[in-house]
Formats: structure tokens, C-alpha cells, sequence
């Protein structure tokens, strides 16, 4: 079926037939005309004789659309997507991100799927607010979500609901007055040098790697599952070049990184012993330490830690701080870290922050008396 398209925004004519373009003005069959009407939904008109018809039809639905007022196509749009459950909502949205990759794509419907679905499939799209907004990021704290997971889901959030607002469904944009999911430093729980040395011995061999990676070099969970031994660049370096994407299941780039991007970060003696012990008892694939143990041509899955994790607290055989998760390792190197004087703008760095704002608000309350010692530093001694 071949269509004839007018100017832009005013619509098609063709017809349902099998006849050729060519031959349209001699086929006895009906022109039939589509269009958007002023609520962006399509509509089809069928039953015009000739072309002159269907075209005219065209013509005056697009000078009466131009000519309806702007207050009545906004009118129109609150009634159609206003009512609009969310998940329909989200389901017409998501047509129109075609920019988004396979794995972006995955993501956004775990997210999806996992935490908006549960909280707003079934609202109303018009009922949306500020205090909507708020209650969903408190829900997520109150649930233990991590902060990563708060902040994506938000993100996706406000994605739809900005673009609901330019639809015109609220007067007042529903994310005006929201505070994004933030960084508490009192749920930071980081345990001490003397529980950490029992904890990573807690597991097995893959536990003690990884908590070694995160605790001694400040890897993300992603980053330890994709440890190179090729990544050892020096005897006290280790170069993080990708990480285990969760969502994909492969290697992919590291967080806020391009795909030829790393970082090097120190490598401290009893993290390279790791690296090295393990490569020597277990071997490597390319290079690559872990790996799925069901098929070793697939990267190391998280969950399997994470089972491992939930074991080690449930047997209670070592102790382990209220609160502490596997990400406390990574804590326990930031901590370890400033505590010893070394420069925020290195841990930053060492740790893939995208600014050092995130380090210093994450853990300023780690720093040693900073205050104090900048007292003591800035005092001239000047009082008689």
C-alpha cells in the first residue's frame, strides 16, 4: 500500500488496494485519508471518491487543528494522558527512546519492573506530585535500596514525569522542590582493620579476592569481578580497564567511563599475593581470574557473592557490624585512606568519582579533626 504524504503535519492519502499509485485515478476503489488530530492521536477517514476529496478532507482538519486554541489542545492531551494508568504511560514513552542501547534497555526495565512498576503501575498519570515523588525515594530508604539503585530509579522517573510536563498535564513541574536520593554517611557502616581480617577469610577463595580488590584498591563489586592478572601494570598498580555489567552480563566499560578509559589505582602487597595465589591454584581465562562457575566462557556473576555474603552473616561465626554489606569493603578503603592523610583529590580519582564533591560529601566525616588542625595551623600566636 503506498501512501502520498502533504505538508508536514497535515497527513496521508492513499488507498487500500493493490493497484498502483499510478493507477489510482482509474481503480474504482475509495481514497481513505490518516492524520494526527489535535490530541496527537491518529485517526483514519475512509470513503472519499476521488484525490481532490481526500486531499480538501486534509486541508480542513489541518487549518481547523492551526486553528484551535492552544488552551484546547492542551485540554485535549490532559484528557487523553491524564487518566493514563503509568504503566501505559511508560509503555507509549518508551517507544520513543529509540536512542537507548540493548543493555540500556535491559536496565531501564529492571528498574522498571523492580521498583516504579510496584509503586505506580496502577496510578493515574494526572495525580502525580511533589508529594508523590518524595514518598517513592523515602519507600526506597526505608526498603534498604542502595543509593545507586535509589538514584537510577529516580532518574528514570523524572525522565517520564518531565516529559508528561511538557505535555502540559501539570501547571507545576512534580519534581520542583524534590530532594534527589542522597548519601547519608550514617548508613556508611565500615568495619574495623580486625573485623575486616576475619571477615574476608569468612568465604572462599573468590570472597577473599574480592574483598581484598574492594578493601585494598576501592574497586566497585563490578570492577573485582572482572579482575586481570594482564592489569597488574606494576608491582604497586593495578590498572581498571572495564567492569561486570549486571544487567548484560558482560564486560563492558567502567561506570562513567568510555570504553578506552581506566584508572589506576595502588595495588598494595597483600592485594597483588591475592591476585597472584589465586591466578596460581585456580589459572585464568585470558587473563580473567573469575568466572562463572557454570560456564567459564561467561564473566563472574554477582549474585554469586552475594549468596556467599548472606551465608557468612546467617552462620555468625566472625562478627560483622549492623548494617555492613559487601560495598563496605570499598568503604573500608576510602576510610582507611583519608585517615592516613592521603589527599581527597587521589582517593576521588582512585575510586572513579566523577567529581570530588561526591568523595568529600560521601566521607567528610572520615577526615581526621580537620577543623582542629586547621585551628591549630592558623593561629599567629598573636594574643599579648
Amino acid at each position: 500500500m503506498a501512501t502520498v504524504n502533504l505538508i508536514r503535519g497535515m497527513g496521508t492519502f492513499f488507498k487500500d488496494c493493490e493497484h498502483p499509485m499510478p493507477r489510482w485515478s482509474k481503480c474504482p476503489h475509495e481514497y481513505k485519508i490518516r492524520y494526527r488530530n489535535a490530541a496527537g492521536k491518529q485517526v483514519e477517514e475512509s470513503g472519499f471518491a476521488t484525490q481532490d476529496k481526500a486531499k480538501a478532507r486534509l486541508v480542513e482538519v489541518y487549518q481547523a487543528k492551526k486553528s484551535t486554541p492552544q488552551t484546547q489542545r492542551k485540554a485535549e492531551r490532559i484528557q487523553k494522558y491524564g487518566s493514563m494508568k503509568f504503566g501505559d504511560y511508560v509503555a507509549e514513552w518508551k517507544r520513543s527512546q529509540r536512542h537507548l542501547t540493548p543493555g540500556s534497555v535491559r536496565h531501564l526495565d529492571s528498574l522498571l519492573d523492580n521498583h516504579l512498576y510496584p509503586a505506580f503501575g496502577s496510578r493515574r498519570m494526572a495525580t502525580f506530585d511533589h508529594k508523590v515523588v518524595d514518598a517513592f525515594i523515602q519507600t526506597m530508604e526505608r526498603n534498604g535500596v542502595g543509593l545507586g539503585t535509589q538514584s537510577n530509579a529516580f532518574d528514570k522517573l523524572k525522565s517520564i514525569l518531565l516529559d508528561a510536563h511538557r505535555l502540559g498535564l501539570y501547571d507545576e513541574n512534580p519534581l520542583d522542590g524534590v530532594r534527589p536520593p542522597q548519601y547519608d554517611a550514617k548508613r556508611a557502616v565500615i568495619p574495623s582493620r580486625e573485623q575486616l581480617r576475619d571477615i574476608r577469610m569468612a568465604g572462599d577463595d573468590t570472597f577473599l579476592l574480592i574483598a581484598d580488590l574492594m578493601s585494598g584498591c576501592g574497586l566497585r563489586n563490578g570492577e573485582a569481578y572482572a579482575v586481570n592478572i594482564n592489569n597488574i601494570v606494576a608491582d604497586d598498580i593495578y590498572r581498571i580497564t572495564e567492569q561486570v555489567n549486571q544487567t548484560t552480563r558482560t564486560y563492558g566499560p567502567m561506570k562513567h567511563r568510555k570504553a578506552d578509559d581506566y584508572r589506576d589505582v595502588p595495588l598494595p602487597a597483600y592485594v597483588r599475593r591475592s591476585i597472584e595465589q589465586y591466578a596460581a591454584k585456580w589459572g585464568t581465562v585470558e587473563g580473567y581470574l573469575l568466572r562463572n562457575p557454570n560456564d567459564i566462557t561467561k564473566p563472574y556473576r554477582g549474585y554469586l557473592l552475594e549468596k556467599q555474603w548472606q551465608r557468612i552473616k546467617k552462620a555468625g561465626a566472625v562478627e560483622i557490624p549492623e548494617g555492613m554489606t559487601v560495598y563496605s569493603f570499598r568503604h573500608f578503603f576510602a576510610s582507611n585512606c583519608l585517615s592516613h592523610n592521603i589527599p581527597i583529590t587521589d582517593v576521588a580519582e582512585w575510586m572513579g568519582h566523577r567529581s570530588v564533591d561526591i568523595t568529600f560529601k560521601t566521607y567528610r566525616h572520615l577526615m581526621p579533626g580537620s577543623i582542629s588542625r586547621a585551628a591549630e595551623v592558623l593561629d599567629l600566636g598573636l594574643a599579648s
